[in-house]
């Protein structure tokens, strides 16, 4: 009998074990090659910026200068008010009627107590003689009675009953004079009048306007100012008042009145300032700009508003400085602050200001930089400690006291 050999089982766990773990190693390898090649990339790129911002950063920038200066300042209280006539009205008829005459043109300059216009009287005339009649009777009637109460022939009764009766007929008449005064428009005070607004025939409900009536000489600006102003402000105080349909043009005057009272809403109280008008250029309802010195004048260093730049922690100004540290002055030798173009190796330092009063596009300046100092004008969003600079003064912002941009 033969003795067949068999071979015991085979451990497979190991085998299976391995066949799991090798794709999971390979997993795990791509996984760390991906993230490797992102910080890879990231850092590449990281170094790029650097590198290029270290470039643009040695760049030399272009920048406008201007220099800080000395300049008498002079406090004012400026404010946008609106001209009203000295005296102004919109006439208009009493009494309603349909216009019978108008003595008038428009824009014609007039006296005071002047027809202008009419309404038909229709029986208010006949009316007005009925009752001066029965007056005429009255008084008549009053006389005569006096004569027989001398002679003791009537009583004192009838003397008061005519006298009564007079002055009720009197009354009557002056009422009646009312009633036809009320259908015809005077000029209340010498002015100009405006456009008509009516026309012969037209029936006029009662309070109608037919007609404006200014006077325009003087002229009359009132505006409003902040209760702060109240200390530099008092009556006959010389004013200055610009409006935009003359430019270039100025117009002086006093200040007339101020309010006795301040606006609670606003805190704010109104004033009122009278102007010569001889040639009635000035009109009502025109605005104007308001112009009052208030205090001494003084000398301040300044520089237009566009130098600054305004921050929350503090103001700073870019002051144009050499390469050996000095800063630029007016009499710098490269032309930096007269126009021409500064050397690249020229930078800037940023100094924090400490600033005053604003008037215009100007900006004093307490302290914080010195006179003749070269100051960036333009291009400072550009610019930090040390950046090198290019001064181009081609265009240059506006540095007016009196700005007036255009009306378009």
């Amino acid at each position: 009998m033969s003795t067949v050999l068999t071979q015991p089982p085979r451990d497979t766990e190991p085998v299976k074990l391995r066949s799991m773990i090798r794709p999971l190693i390979i997993m795990v390898l791509l996984v760390v090659l991906v993230i490797g090649g992102v910080f890879a990339w990231q850092a590449f790129i990281g170094k790029m910026i650097g590198k290029f911002m270290a470039q643009g950063a040695s760049a030399p920038q272009t920048v406008s200068t201007v220099i800080a200066k000395k300049t008498t300042w002079q406090q004012q209280i400026r404010a946008v008010g609106s001209l009203r006539a000295f005296h102004g009205a919109d006439l208009s008829a009493q009494a309603s009627g349909v216009v019978e005459k108008i003595a008038f043109d428009s824009g014609n300059d007039v006296p005071a107590g002047k027809v202008l216009l009419q309404l038909m009287p229709n029986d208010d005339y006949a009316k007005l003689e009925q009752l001066q009649a029965s007056a005429e009777l009255a008084d008549q009637n009053l006389k005569r009675d006096r004569e027989q109460f001398a002679a003791q022939a009537i009583s004192q009764a009838t003397i008061d009953t005519d006298v009564s009766t007079l002055k009720s007929a009197k009354a009557q008449v002056i009422a009646q004079q009312a009633l036809i005064e009320e259908k015809i428009v005077r000029a209340p005070f010498a002015g100009r009048l405006g456009i008509r607004q009516v026309d012969p025939g037209q029936y006029l409900a009662a309070g109608t306007t037919v007609v404006t009536l200014q006077a325009l000489d003087p002229m009359l600006i009132d505006f409003y100012v902040p209760q702060q102003a109240l200390a530099h402000l008092k009556v006959g105080q010389a004013a200055i008042a610009t409006v935009d349909t003359y430019p270039g043009e100025s117009f002086h005057g006093t200040v007339e009145s101020i309010n006795s009272k301040v606006d609670s809403a606003s805190r704010n109280v109104q004033v009122r300032a009278s102007f010569k008008n001889a040639d009635k250029r000035l009109v009502p309802g025109m605005f104007a700009t308001v112009a009052i010195d208030s205090g001494d004048s003084s000398t301040e260093i300044t520089l237009p508003q566009t130098c600054i730049t305004y921050n929350p922690y503090g103001d700073t100004v870019y002051v144009l400085v050499h390469d050996n540290g000095g800063r630029v002055a007016d009499d710098n030798k490269n032309g930096a602050a007269k126009g021409g173009d500064s050397k690249p190796h020229d930078t800037v330092e940023q100094h924090f200001v400490k600033l005053g009063a604003t008037r215009g596009d100007q900006v004093a300046i307490d302290s914080g930089i010195n006179e003749g100092d070269v100051v960036v004008s333009a291009g400072q969003i550009k610019l930090r400690n040390g950046s090198p600079v290019v001064v181009n003064n081609t265009v240059q912002p506006t540095d007016d006291i009196h700005p007036t941009p255009p009306n378009e």
